[in-house]
């Protein structure tokens, strides 16, 4: 599947007991639809890994706020160690067909480069990330300095994401910007 037509669904951590499980960091707003057994997965390795080109999720479980996986062709722990770093992507038509009609989901690929505003318009930044939390999600912003700063995605501070225009407004109360910048 070319790459333009792929969405990020997790990244592959460490294994987790014998039976070929791994933790996984998602990047997907909702791991219960895309964690379904039986769905095939393209994957992204590092080169000469072994890591098949596709996976297929035999089991997904939540273990203490993070997500567990199986694959049908990872049988034990040696084979879960390979697949660390190793990036899972579904194709983006067949996740758009099997999407809800919400309004207010986003997928980081399409966040990321939208210049961030405040609401007079003023130029605060750009967006360079999401990282998704069990409680709320955070996006990721480089502000005008240079510095980093994390952004509660919540429609109270981010009122308007406007990926046709190519942008987000954030309504931050003061010294939020300053507060979480690295």
């Amino acid at each position: 599947m070319p790459a333009d037509s792929r969405l990020l669904v997790a990244r592959i951590g460490k294994p987790h007991g014998l039976r070929g499980e791994v933790t996984v960091q998602t990047h997907t707003d909702d791991p219960e639809a895309r964690f379904a057994p039986g769905v095939s997965y393209a994957t992204e390795a590092a080169p000469g890994s072994g890591v098949p080109r596709s996976l297929t999720l035999r089991t997904a479980r939540l273990h203490q706020k993070v997500w567990l996986l199986g694959f049908e062709e990872i049988p034990d722990r040696t084979g879960a160690e390979s697949l660390r770093g190793t990036r899972l992507f579904i194709d983006a038509e067949a996740a758009a067909e099997a999407a809800t009609d919400e309004d207010d989901a986003w997928y980081e690929d399409e966040l990321v480069g939208l210049a961030a505003v405040d609401p007079s318009g003023t130029a605060l930044g750009e967006v360079t990330g999401l990282r998704t939390g069990a409680v709320q999600d955070q996006l990721v912003l480089r502000l005008t300095g240079g510095a980093e700063a994390l952004v509660p995605f919540v429609e109270a501070i981010v009122p308007e994401v406007d990926v046709e225009g190519g942008r987000v407004v954030v309504d931050a109360p003061p010294g939020l910007l300053e507060l979480n910048a690295d």
